[in-house]
């Protein structure tokens, strides 16, 4: 993979672009034209990307105990609130609000990347996306991913792993 200098607002320069770049990370962009009446971004961008819907991930935020934390789950699957309490410690994790998880990360519903968001949250990686190479992400809009090892993910969010897809 080749690294992409952020910046480059033609090519999709996002804060998730910038965090990376500055980490000295390794990715890739892929845009796509997104479809605003996609039933699901995410199996939208793997098929646009031609990419097997189990290497794309989506983020999710949740309330966790009153406090806001990222899951990163398959686009095949859905995030298990139980399970993701038990991986960061909490009791009960509930969905964010939309406008709570937009305020929180400086991204917009549907396009929120667990890359460069305005304040890092406790972040647990489902434990599948360890089986790949590299994995996708939200680019940090609508129509952009990202393509990273998931060994950088998990360096960058500062992320745990945890079997939290159901």
């Amino acid at each position: 993979m080749a690294k992409k200098q952020a910046g480059k607002r033609a090519t999709g320069g996002t804060p998730a672009t910038v965090a990376l770049t500055q980490a000295g990370i390794d990715y890739t962009l892929h845009p796509y034209e997104h479809d605003p009446r996609a039933e699901s971004y995410g199996l939208e961008a793997a098929e646009a990307l031609g990419v097997e819907p189990k290497r794309v991930f989506k983020t999710l935020m949740a309330s966790l105990d009153g406090k806001l934390v990222v899951g990163i789950v398959p686009v095949t699957g859905q995030l298990d609130l139980k399970a993701l309490a038990r991986a960061l410690g909490g009791s009960k994790a509930q969905m964010a609000e939309v406008t709570a998880a937009e305020r929180a990360t400086g991204y917009v519903a549907g396009g929120i990347s667990p890359v460069g968001q305005k304040r890092p949250h406790p972040t647990v990686l489902d434990e599948s996306a360890m089986t790949y190479e590299t994995v996708y992400v939200s680019g940090g809009r609508r129509g952009l991913d990202l393509e990273l090892a998931p060994t950088d993910l998990i360096e960058i969010t500062d992320a745990t792993t945890a079997p939290i897809a159901r």
